[in-house]
């Protein structure tokens, strides 16, 4: 069997999945389970043949099928490492979101339906992923936000579900008019859309001004794909679907701008504008969600901020040249979230049991500012053991230091508990190990993604520096925020703060204004009464 044939084999997954969400829907409970099965059965065919696709890859590494239609406008398959890893983890979550959903939505008279769109929406993501040129992965994407749009319809009558299926609409027919306008471009440029031609030698045409224009429309795709700051709003109003939408769509679906940016990194990295808007718009969206997150009580709201939150840092990464770590980012938070929302329900537990147990909650902003000071020197020492230093890997440093900074209450339990040399030396080793975890995964997934992915770049210049210095400054503001508040929870000037802080800055509110006021939602059927006709 040809390489050729062996990656047409692996299309069979999303051809399942595909074939059981047009299949014609029928009445009754036992159809519906009926569907139920066959649809995650087809998940698990997508999940199988993505282990195929895994091994292949390891044996015949990057494979590419002639395209079945006109040159680069057409259907073709791409695999490589990129392609792997994101089709492993997509049907893995879709089979499990696919298994949830049974049980979640069994007697549901929209069970069937739901499982319809869940199969096509799977069936486009993976689709998106598979593609080997830039006509079909537009299609499909395309495909996964209509799909996704029926999902976030699927209780019609809930007012806060058509206001976000709108956001969501909005948001993504200006992403797919950035993608169409890069696809033009490309063409006029090579007369082709195929991968092998459009990412053959980027780095010679780095002076080439079209190429320039479509690097950036293509990080304005991704941005606005992955729900980034201000246009984030949609995210959040998401609830109102059932809980397996939000899973896939949190741990699966927001992930496609990121997969743009990594797929077609080659090209990005040499337009210095679109890396500088990465950045930009990465950082505040990072600051922001993880912000307002620290003061929401919804647990899925809480959740649908760090999604958007993650989604900053993964474009902070991008910008900074580090793409490597960004995909291991992507697939931890993946993995993470989709735990999360499935399980949502214990999550509240969990929470309650972390509050009552928390220590160095009302620490000493003296306290905190020493284990600030710790954890900065044990992350500047073993980030030079691995050579991640700020000048030469931006990116994974600038990660390694926020992650880092959300130990610094270890430091500070150990002061208040019994405050010796010995106890902190021993909280500092643990940050150490922690650190050490950190940079050796980085350093693994880089190697395991160099034929597919740029090599880490190092600092460009000021600019650079100026986003990393704040960022980090800014998230060390926020750790020392969440001692001084409990603190002065009665103080009326740091309750106004919460108020504005819990609301978003009032960012999604004046988004659902401009929504609702030219998109006006139809008014609310009347309730009729049907009387007897006749005498009395």
């Amino acid at each position: 069997m040809t390489a050729d044939s062996l990656l047409w084999l692996i299309a069979l997954g999303p051809a399942a999945l595909f074939v059981c969400g047009i299949l014609p829907l029928s009445v009754g409970r036992t159809h519906a389970l009926c569907m139920a099965r066959r649809c995650h059965a087809a998940s698990g065919v997508a999940f199988v043949t993505s282990l195929c696709a895994l091994i292949v890859n390891a044996r015949l590494g990057a494979l590419h099928t002639p395209t079945l239609g006109a040159d680069g406008v057409g259907f073709a398959l791409y695999l490589d490492v990129l392609t792997t890893i994101m089709f492993v983890l997509v049907t893995f979550v879709g089979m499990i979101v696919m298994r949830y959903s049974r049980n979640y939505l069994d007697g549901d008279a929209g069970q069937a339906r739901f499982f319809r769109w869940l199969s096509l929406t799977l069936a486009s993501v993976l689709t998106v992923i598979v593609s080997g040129n830039l006509f079909q992965l537009a299609l499909a994407w395309i495909a996964t936000s209509l799909a996704l749009h029926q999902l976030l319809l699927f209780y019609p009558d809930r007012p806060a579900a058509v206001l976000a299926a709108r956001k969501k609409f909005v948001a993504s027919r200006l992403g797919d008019l950035c993608l169409v306008a890069a696809l033009a471009l490309i063409f006029a440029r090579f007369h082709s859309l195929d991968y092998a031609v459009i990412l053959a030698r980027p780095s010679a045409l780095a002076a080439d001004a079209p190429l320039q224009h479509v690097a950036v429309l293509l990080v304005a795709a991704a941005l606005l794909k992955s729900a980034q700051f201000p246009l984030h709003g949609w995210l959040l109003e998401v609830m109102e679907t059932p809980t397996p939408v939000s899973a896939l769509l949190h741990a699966g679906i927001i992930n496609a701008g990121g997969f743009l940016l990594l797929r077609f990194a080659d090209l990005i990295v040499t337009s210095p504008m679109a890396l500088d808007a990465l950045m930009i718009v990465g950082a505040v969206t990072a600051l922001f969600g993880s912000v307002v997150m620290l003061t929401q009580t919804s647990v899925k709201v809480s959740l649908a901020y760090s999604t958007i939150a993650q989604m900053g840092f993964m474009m902070l990464q991008c910008g900074l040249g580090a793409f490597s770590a960004a995909l291991l980012h992507l697939v931890a938070h993946s993995l993470y979230k989709a735990h999360a929302f499935l399980s949502s329900g214990s999550v509240v537990d969990v929470a309650r049991a972390a509050s009552s147990t928390s220590l160095g909650a009302r620490a000493h902003p003296g306290r905190l500012i020493l284990a600030i000071a710790i954890v900065s020197s044990v992350q500047l020492g073993v980030s030079a053991l691995f050579g991640a230093t700020l000048i030469l890997e931006p990116g994974i440093f600038t990660l390694g230091a926020i992650v880092l900074l959300g130990l610094t209450h270890l430091i500070v339990s150990a002061v208040d508990e019994q405050p010796t040399v010995i106890v902190i030396a021993r909280a500092s080793m643990r940050v150490a190990a922690v650190a050490a975890a950190y940079f050796t995964l980085q350093w693994a997934a880089a190697a395991v993604t160099a034929e597919a992915l740029p090599a880490i770049r190092p600092l460009r210049g000021l600019f650079d520096l100026i986003v990393i210095v704040t960022t980090v400054l800014g998230f060390a503001m926020v750790t020392l925020l969440q001692s001084l508040l409990p603190r002065h929870a009665g103080e009326p000037r740091w309750q106004a703060l919460y108020a504005h802080v819990s609301n978003g800055f009032y960012v999604n509110t004046i988004a659902n204004r401009l929504v609702l006021r030219y998109w006006p939602s139809p008014p609310p059927r009347a309730l009729t009464t049907h009387l007897p006709t006749g005498g009395a």
